[in-house]
């Protein structure tokens, strides 16, 4: 997998690197800056890109707002942000762009292993969400009447769903069978008024999307806009 990697800390930056080559993966450019990583993702065409959120020249959300440009201009590109903290509004819009996209926060990578696998599903075209991201995007103030309507299980279900766990990933994390999970699922798309999605991720980005307007009807919720199909060029 070749990587652009966007970060102003070129301590962290090259730590990253080297971690990223230890796993078998290219890092075909390191850049300090947002315009510099809109620049190397034009010259490299990546198969997949890792951003920090605050980035020079105004050291606020340039590398958060330079991925959903990306995501405009490059439907089909793989984005994890990596963050020193959560903003609510530009990380519901990132993960409304579709399917390849990740939002993690720093200090909760503890594990190196952890954070290859969180890179390499969303690179394959899968999500990798912070729980303290969802329990944002899940916070009272934004919930809808439907949301109101799940179960106290059925929202540890939804919260692990937002994560990117896969119903096997769910039945571990939560102890319980996956036939369970299976049948906690299908009761939160109905009462959320999501129809069955054809995968894990796309159900994902539906619940989500529904959740980041909840004003919206259930008839524009349930119907979200498909995510580009995707087959990544260099799979991990």
């Amino acid at each position: 997998m070749r990587l652009v990697i966007a970060e102003d800390s070129v301590l962290l930056r090259e730590g990253l690197s080297q971690i990223l080559a230890r796993f078998g993966h290219e890092v075909c450019a390191g850049v300090g800056d947002a315009p510099a990583l809109l620049e190397a993702v034009a010259a490299h065409a990546p198969d997949c890109v890792v951003t920090d959120v605050r980035m020079p020249p105004g050291l606020r959300d340039e590398g958060l707002r330079a991925a959903l440009q990306l995501r405009t201009e490059h439907p089909a590109l793989p984005v994890l942000v990596l963050s020193q903290y959560v903003e609510n509004s530009y990380a519901a819009d990132l993960l409304a762009t579709g399917d390849g996209v990740g939002y993690l926060l720093k200090d909760r990578v503890g594990e190196v292993a952890e954070f290859i696998e969180a890179l390499e599903r969303v690179a394959a075209g899968g999500t990798a969400i912070d729980p303290e991201v969802v329990r944002r995007l899940l916070a009272p103030d934004r919930e809808p009447a439907e949301l109101r309507r799940l179960t106290a299980r059925e929202r540890e279900v939804l919260a692990a769903m937002a994560e990117g766990r896969s119903n096997g990933g769910i039945a571990r994390a939560l102890v319980v069978s996956e036939a369970a999970v299976v049948k906690h699922v299908r009761s939160i798309l109905t009462k959320l008024d999501l129809p069955p999605a054809p995968d894990d991720h796309r159900r994902v980005l539906a619940v989500l999307a529904y959740l980041r307007h909840p004003d919206r009807s259930p008839a524009t919720a349930a119907d979200p806009a498909p995510a580009p199909a995707r087959t990544p060029r260099h799979p991990a």
